[in-house]
């Protein structure tokens, strides 16, 4: 596994254990740490960087998300799912050079892992719509 995919596993533990236990990003970013000091480096750079754009932009992210998730609040979703989205979405907006293609495929293969085959069409599609309206949102601002 490359650093990057597991970088993107440790935000989106991040990330739940925020969403599950109602905490604090600060508090999420010690606990978490204190477990896992063995980490290199780079990833957990890249997991923090991951983390901070998800929670910076909760809103907006949730935003983009419930409007390309057909019928489905972000309550009544998986929180794992909910986690996932919340991470590529974060990464497409925050890390703009990584190809939209990249960034859908990672959070796929960590849905396989985390999550239901089912939930991986659902985030395959959701991402994909979110990853247009960005594309085209950038291409009319130039």
């Amino acid at each position: 596994m490359g650093t990057r995919r597991k970088s993107r596993e440790l935000a989106l533990q991040m990330l739940f254990q925020a969403d599950m236990g109602r905490q604090e990003a600060d508090d999420v970013r010690r606990t978490f740490w204190n477990e896992r000091n063995a980490i290199d480096a780079d990833v957990r750079g890249f997991a923090n960087d991951l983390f901070r754009v998800a929670r910076d932009r909760t809103a907006e992210i949730d935003g983009l998300i419930e409007r390309h998730a057909e019928h489905w609040r972000m309550d009544r979703m998986a929180a794992v799912d909910r986690n996932v989205l919340r991470a590529a979405v974060a990464e497409l907006l925050g890390f703009p050079t990584t190809p939209r293609a990249v960034i859908i495929n990672e959070a796929l293969e960590i849905a396989r892992k985390f999550s239901s085959p089912e939930s991986v069409q659902f985030i395959n599609g959701v991402l994909d719509s979110v990853g247009r309206e960005l594309e085209k949102a950038k291409a009319g601002s130039r």
